[in-house]
């Protein structure tokens, strides 16, 4: 019982269907008092109180003084704003993905940096795509792919550092699993401004990338070209580059960063 006396799926992780109905609760009504979560949760007030406290821990959820009700903590504003920020390179970056793809006749993708992974979150194909994957939404290797390499570049010495410290998967014959090649490639990667991958992530793909500028100068986010290796060759790759380039203006500016 609980949530108005629905049942629950028996597949859900109790604990994590009960925090997101406290918050559901609070998002719904403002602020509540733990008599009125634990009866909301259909649970004991004990356990009402053992799991907004460890909301509170994590600053999802607020208390007003030390004995008023509960609402919703500045640490859901993490959330919020990394969702809306991919929201809008999917919005703004769409129209820039499809006119470079039809350009290219490749398949273009914006991603961003998500914790220790490349985020897909808007991708584009052109007319001689074949078969090519949707990525949206998929999470991809930084030191196995253009973009990736691009956002790792553009990282401080520090989170490259902490980035790095794992063991790298090796995802084709090609990856770059050696740290310290690594690191030499992400140095002529900023230096250049573009990264390429040449069968790293999956044998026969080759891809190319360039950062994207927010509205203060820092690198937030990278757009790529990626087509098969047949066509998408070494020699092609400086006309690519200076198309991305220009696809990557277009979108910071729309992004705040100044011309």
């Amino acid at each position: 019982m609980g949530n108005n006396g629905e049942e629950r799926d028996p597949a859900l992780v109790q604990s994590v269907d009960r925090a997101v109905a406290v918050l559901e609760l609070l998002a719904r009504n403002g602020e509540a008092g733990i008599t009125e979560i634990a009866a909301e949760l259909g649970v004991h007030k004990s356990s009402a109180s053992r799991l907004v406290y460890t909301l509170q821990a994590r600053e999802l959820v607020e208390q007003d003084g030390e004995r008023g009700p509960f609402r919703i903590g500045i640490g859901m504003l993490r959330f919020a704003g990394a969702v809306t920020g991919q929201l809008d390179y999917a919005r703004v970056g769409g129209p820039v993905c499809s006119e470079l793809a039809d350009r290219l006749g490749e398949t273009v993708n914006i991603a961003v940096l998500d914790g220790d992974v490349a985020l897909n979150v808007s991708q584009a194909r052109g007319g001689s795509a074949v078969a090519a994957q949707n990525w949206v939404g998929q999470r991809t290797p930084l030191h196995a792919t253009s973009s990736g390499k691009v956002l790792l570049a553009a990282a401080s010495d520090a989170e490259q550092d902490r980035l790095l410290s794992g063991e790298l998967e090796s995802c084709a014959p090609r990856t770059i699993t050696d740290p310290v090649k690594l690191r030499y490639v992400l140095r002529r990667t900023a230096e250049d401004g573009f990264a390429t991958c040449m069968e790293e992530l999956e044998a026969g793909l080759h891809a190319v990338a360039v950062p994207v500028f927010g509205a203060h100068g820092d690198v937030v986010a990278a757009i790529s070209a990626a087509g098969p290796a047949y066509r998408l060759s070494q020699k092609r790759m400086p006309e690519i580059v200076e198309e991305l380039r220009t696809a990557s203006r277009d979108l910071s500016l729309r992004m705040g960063h100044p011309s």
